[in-house]
C-alpha cells in the first residue's frame, strides 16, 4: 500500500469499514503518523454521533427520504463485487452526507432522549504499565454513554478501550494514539450497546493485544 494510501484510509478506519489485515496495517502506520493520529482522534466524535443517531432513531422515523431499513447492508451488498478501495471511498462519503445533513436533527434528538442520568466514575493503575485509567458512564435506552482519561507515558502506540459483557461478548469502544514519552492525560468519548450493569470490566489494551489496565465496576 502506497503512503498516499494510507493516509487516505484515516477516515474508513475510524468508521470501521478496514478488514482486520487492513487495519493492522493502518495501525502501523499510526504510530509513525502523527497527522493520521490526530485525524483518527477527531474522527472519534462523527463515529460516535452516527452510533448514537442510528440507535436512537425510532424504527419508523426515516433520516432520509424512502430508505430501506437495512440500507448499509444493501450498498455493502451492491459494492462486493467492485475494487476494496472504491468500497471504502463510497462509505466515507456516505457517512459523511449524513453527519452534514443529520447532525442538528440528530443531536436535538438525543439531548432529548431521557433527560440527565446518573453517573458513575471507576478509576485503576496497573503497577506493571503504569497505565492510570478512569471511566465515567451513564445508561442511556441504547446501552450506555462512556468518558475515558488516560495517562500513559509509554508511547507511541495504538490503544483500544475494550468492554466485556458479562456474557463474555467483548466491544471496541474507542482507539486512540499515545504520543511518544507524554504522561499528560487524554480525554476520549464512546458509547457502548451494553447498560452498565451488563458490564463485567473494561480493559485498555494495545493494539498488539497488550494489556494495560483492567477497570471493573463496583
Amino acid at each position: 500500500m502506497r503512503s498516499l494510501e494510507r493516509h487516505r484510509d484515516v477516515g474508513a478506519y475510524a468508521l470501521g469499514v478496514l478488514d482486520e489485515a487492513e487495519a493492522f496495517r493502518f495501525e502501523d502506520h499510526l504510530m509513525e503518523c502523527p497527522s493520521c493520529a490526530a485525524q483518527v482522534t477527531e474522527f472519534g466524535v462523527t463515529t460516535r454521533q452516527l452510533m448514537l443517531y442510528r440507535r436512537s432513531t425510532p424504527p419508523l422515523a426515516h433520516p432520509m427520504p424512502a430508505p430501506g431499513p437495512r440500507m448499509l447492508d444493501r450498498l455493502l451488498s451492491e459494492v462486493a463485487d467492485r475494487d476494496r478501495a472504491v468500497r471504502r471511498r463510497l462509505l466515507f462519503a456516505l457517512a459523511a452526507s449524513v453527519v452534514l445533513a443529520m447532525g442538528a436533527p440528530a443531536l436535538a434528538l438525543m439531548s432529548s432522549g431521557g433527560g440527565e442520568r446518573a453517573s458513575e466514575s471507576i478509576a485503576a493503575a496497573d503497577e506493571r504499565s503504569g497505565v492510570w485509567a478512569e471511566i465515567t458512564t451513564a445508561d442511556e435506552d441504547w446501552g450506555s454513554r462512556l468518558e475515558l482519561k488516560v495517562k500513559d507515558g509509554a508511547g507511541p502506540r495504538v490503544c483500544r478501550l475494550v468492554v466485556v459483557g458479562q456474557d463474555g461478548s467483548e466491544e471496541i469502544v474507542t482507539s486512540w494514539h499515545v504520543p511518544r514519552h507524554d504522561a499528560r492525560p487524554n480525554t476520549m468519548t464512546g458509547g457502548s450497546t451494553l447498560h452498565s450493569g451488563q458490564v463485567e470490566r473494561y480493559e485498555l489494551r494495545s493494539s498488539d493485544g497488550e494489556h494495560l489496565v483492567t477497570l471493573k465496576p463496583r
